[in-house]
């Protein structure tokens, strides 16, 4: 039985990207996403919510990133869910969730007019 394993953000970006590279030279972009959700309350207050997403983009759609993705920029992100253990300086064992932008049925699209510097969509 074939499984699926995809998630679709639109969100603002963070932080800067910070990237880095494999031995073998491939570029590895990671970023932070912020995706909002906002209602009224039963009482008439409105409530906003904002979860974080870590990303992790691999290859020529990392070298996008790095040219043209930056702080606040609103983005598109398709990808699949990764889950990551590992120890941390205490010895503790920590979880982390990261959203991975690699293959075939991954993609980054910028948004935004082209006022503010970025291309409209790439990778």
């Amino acid at each position: 039985m074939a499984s699926v394993n995809k998630v679709t953000l639109i969100g603002n970006v963070g932080k800067d990207p910070e990237i880095r590279y494999t031995q073998s030279g491939e570029p590895i972009a990671n970023f932070s996403l912020a995706t909002s959700e906002s209602w009224t309350d039963k009482s008439g207050q409105k409530q906003e919510k904002t979860e974080w997403h870590r990303v992790e983009v691999f290859g020529k759609t990392a070298q996008v990133v790095r040219d043209y993705v930056t702080k606040g920029k609103p983005l598109y992100v398709e990808g699949s869910i990764k889950y990551d253990e590992y120890t941390d300086k205490d010895g503790i064992k920590r979880n982390v969730t990261k959203i991975r932008v690699s293959g075939f049925n991954s993609r980054i699209v910028l948004l935004g007019s082209r006022g503010d510097g970025a291309p409209r969509s790439s990778a």
